[in-house]
């Protein structure tokens, strides 16, 4: 994968475009039913994965190896799955909950390895 902190940010920077636009949309209609998603596509879209490319950027022996691409992955395909699944349950589908949990679960683990990518990168002995 090419620059593992190039993907993040662009990736992070789209989400912030539809995060606001999300946000302009329920402003307009006075309908903030999906403010929940808004907020998750703002925090785990646009600031995560921008902090992620920051990090991968600011300490590069972290971006080395294949933790790095495997992080990215399960981060985007949770992240993708989690935003529609929490907006079909917010407007009262039942069913989304599984994806949504399995996605939630997968976004956590996708923060774990990043810890594990980071202190492995920074550890002094």
């Amino acid at each position: 994968m090419k620059r593992v902190s190039d993907r993040f940010m662009q990736l992070g920077v789209s989400a912030g475009i539809v995060g606001m636009a999300l946000g302009v949309m329920m402003g307009k209609t006075e309908d903030f039913t999906l403010a929940p998603v808004h907020a998750h596509i703002n925090l785990l879209g646009w600031v995560s994965m921008l902090l992620y490319a920051l990090v991968y950027r600011a300490v590069p022996k972290a971006a080395e190896g294949r933790l790095p691409t495997i992080h990215f992955w399960l981060n985007v395909v949770c992240f993708l799955a989690m935003i529609p699944s929490l907006a079909l349950y917010l407007m009262g589908n039942k069913a989304a909950m599984i994806p949504l949990a399995l996605s939630s679960a997968g976004g956590w683990l996708s923060m774990v390895l990043f810890a594990v990518i980071v202190f492995k990168a920074t550890w002094r002995e």
